[in-house]
C-alpha cells in the first residue's frame, strides 16, 4: 500500500492530552472490576479450601484442593488466548459481556457443584472467564488512559485484585461460619456472590466506548474520530476546557494487516525479541510466586497454626491490605522514576523477604500473626512487582496484537510459573515437613530475584510515551516519523 492511500490521524494524540475526569473513573470502574472478581474467586477458592476438605459433599483431600487450583489456571491460560484473539480481531467492547457471561455462569455453577469432578471443570470455566476479561480490558484500559499516568493507573488497576481479596476475606469469616450456616452452603454462597457482583458490571459497560485506537488500526478511521469526539466532550463537561492537541501529533495509518500466526511470530521473535523474553520472565516469576503462596494460604495456617476454617478471612485481611497499599503508594514512581528501577526494585525485594520468611517459617519461629504479617510486607513488593508484568507485557507491542501478547504472556507465564504451582505446594504441605515447605519458598525467591536481574538487563522506558511511540503500529505507513508519531522502524528493546 502506498502513501496515497495512507490516513493520517490524530487520534492517540487527542486521547493522551485528556485531564483525568469522570470518564475515565467510570473505565477504571466498568473494566478494571475484573480485578476484583479475580481475587474474589481467587481468595474464596483460598479461604474455603479447609471448608471444602470438612464438606459432607465433597470432602476435599489437600492434593484435589491444589488440582481445582490448577484447573481454575488451566482454564484462564485457555480463556485468556481464546478470547484475546478474538479481542485484537472483533475489538475490545464485543468481547466484555462475552467474558463476563462465561464467568457468571460458570461461578454459579460452582456453587451447585455436587462432587470434585464436577466443581474442578466448573472452576475451569470461571477461570477461562476471567482469563478471556484479562487481554481485551488490560488492552482497552492502556488504549483509553492518557500515557502520562498510565503506569500509576494501570498498577492500580492490576492491584485492585486484592480489593477482591480482602471482599473475600471479610465476606469468608461470616459465610463459613458453622454457627450460622450449615458446612455445605457457606462455600456455595460465597461463590455464588461472585455472580451478583458481575450483574453490576455488566450495568456499567453499556456506557464504555469500543477502543478508539483499535477502531484506527483495524481501517475504521472515521469511527475512531467520532468516538474521540463524544469522549472529549464528556471529559470537557467533567472537567472543564480541554488543552489543544500537540501540533504535528498525527499518525499516518495504512490498510490494516492480517493477524496471521506468521505476524504474530515475526512481531515477537524478530522485531521485539528481548521484550518476547522479558516479558516471559517477569509474568512467570510473579505466576509462581503468587499462585504456589496464595493457592495454598489456608492449607499453611489450618495445619501448622491451627487456625479454625472460618477464621482464615481475619488472616487474609491484612494480607489484602498490604497487596492493594504496594501498587497504590509505589505506581506514581513508576511513572516519575522510570519503569526499569521500579520493576527491578520491586521484584528483588519480593524475592529477598520471600526468602526471609520462609526461613522463618523453617525455623518454627513464627506464629499465624506474625506469619501474616512478614507475608503481607512481603507482598507489598511482590503486588506492585506483578502488577508491572501485565504493564510491561501490554506497553511492549504494537496494537494490532495488544490483546493477544497480553493473553499470549499471561498463559505462558502462567503455565510455566503457575499452574503447577498450588500442586506443588499442595504436595509440599501434605508432606508436614516444614524443610521441604522451604524449598517452594526458596524457588519462588529465585525466580524473583532473576527477573530482577533481566528486567536490569532488558528494561526499556516506556514512562510518558505515547504507546505508539513505544511500538509503532504494523498499519504505520512506512517512513512516517515526526514529533509525536513513531518510526515505522521498531527499536529491538
Amino acid at each position: 500500500m502506498d502513501a496515497v492511500a495512507a490516513t493520517r490521524t490524530d487520534v492517540p494524540a487527542r486521547l493522551d492530552r485528556l485531564p483525568w475526569s469522570g470518564f475515565h473513573r467510570l473505565v477504571i470502574a466498568a473494566l478494571g472490576i475484573t480485578w476484583i472478581l479475580d481475587g474474589l474467586e481467587v481468595t474464596l477458592a483460598g479461604a474455603v479450601a479447609a471448608a471444602l476438605q470438612q464438606s459432607p459433599r465433597l470432602h476435599l483431600s489437600a492434593q484435589q484442593v491444589g488440582l481445582t487450583g490448577s484447573s481454575y489456571l488451566a482454564g484462564a491460560v485457555l480463556g485468556a488466548l481464546f478470547f484475546g484473539h478474538l479481542a485484537d480481531r472483533l475489538g475490545r467492547k464485543r468481547l466484555f459481556n462475552v467474558t463476563l457471561g462465561v464467568y457468571l455462569v460458570a461461578t454459579a455453577l460452582t456453587a451447585l457443584s455436587w462432587n470434585f469432578p464436577a466443581f474442578a471443570v466448573f472452576r475451569f470455566f470461571t477461570g477461562a472467564g476471567i482469563g478471556g476479561e484479562y487481554a481485551a480490558i488490560n488492552s482497552a484500559i492502556q488504549e483509553l488512559i492518557p500515557a502520562r499516568i498510565r503506569g500509576r493507573v494501570d498498577l492500580a488497576v492490576n492491584g485492585s485484585f486484592w480489593i477482591g481479596t480482602a471482599l473475600g476475606a471479610v465476606g469468608s469469616v461470616w459465610l463459613l461460619d458453622p454457627h450460622l450456616l450449615p458446612p455445605d452452603l457457606g462455600w456455595r454462597l460465597a461463590f455464588g456472590s461472585g455472580a451478583m457482583l458481575g450483574v453490576f458490571i455488566l450495568y456499567l459497560r453499556r456506557f464504555l466506548p469500543e477502543s478508539p485506537r483499535w477502531l484506527m488500526t483495524h481501517g475504521r478511521v472515521a469511527e475512531a474520530e467520532r468516538v474521540v469526539a463524544e469522549i472529549e466532550r464528556r471529559v470537557a463537561l467533567d472537567a472543564g476546557p480541554l488543552p489543544p492537541a500537540p501540533e504535528r501529533s498525527g499518525i499516518a495509518l495504512v490498510a490494516p494487516r492480517r493477524l496471521s500466526l506468521g505476524v504474530v511470530a515475526r512481531t515477537l521473535l524478530r522485531l521485539y525479541p528481548a521484550r518476547t523474553v522479558l516479558g516471559l520472565v517477569l509474568m512467570a516469576a510473579q505466576a509462581f510466586c503468587y499462585n504456589a503462596i496464595f493457592f495454598t494460604y489456608a492449607l499453611i495456617l489450618t495445619r501448622f497454626f491451627a487456625v479454625a476454617p472460618d477464621r482464615i478471612g481475619l488472616y487474609l485481611l491484612p494480607f489484602a491490605i498490604g497487596n492493594v497499599a504496594g501498587p497504590l503508594l509505589l505506581g506514581p514512581l513508576f511513572d516519575t522514576l522510570g519503569r526499569k528501577p521500579m520493576i527491578a526494585a520491586t521484584y528483588a525485594l519480593a524475592g529477598l523477604l520471600l526468602a526471609l520468611s520462609g526461613a522463618l517459617f523453617a525455623a518454627s519461629l513464627l506464629g499465624a500473626v506474625s506469619q501474616t504479617l512478614i507475608w503481607t510486607v512481603v507482598f507489598f513488593f511482590a503486588s506492585a512487582a506483578a502488577s508491572a508484568a501485565y504493564l510491561t507485557v501490554g506497553e511492549s507491542f504494537p496494537l494490532e496484537l495488544r490483546a493477544l501478547a497480553i493473553a499470549l504472556f499471561y498463559a505462558f507465564g502462567t503455565l510455566l510459573g503457575g499452574v503447577g504451582g498450588p500442586l506443588l505446594f499442595g504436595v509440599l504441605i501434605a508432606s508436614g515437613a516444614r524443610s521441604r515447605i522451604l524449598l517452594g519458598y526458596l524457588l519462588g525467591a529465585v525466580l524473583m530475584l532473576a527477573a530482577a536481574a533481566i528486567e536490569l538487563r532488558l528494561g526499556f522506558s516506556a514512562e510518558g510515551r505515547p504507546l505508539e511511540e513505544i511500538a509503532p503500529p504494523l498499519s504505520l505507513q512506512r517512513g512516517e516519523g515526526g514529533r509525536g508519531a513513531a518510526s515505522s522502524v521498531p527499536p529491538l528493546l
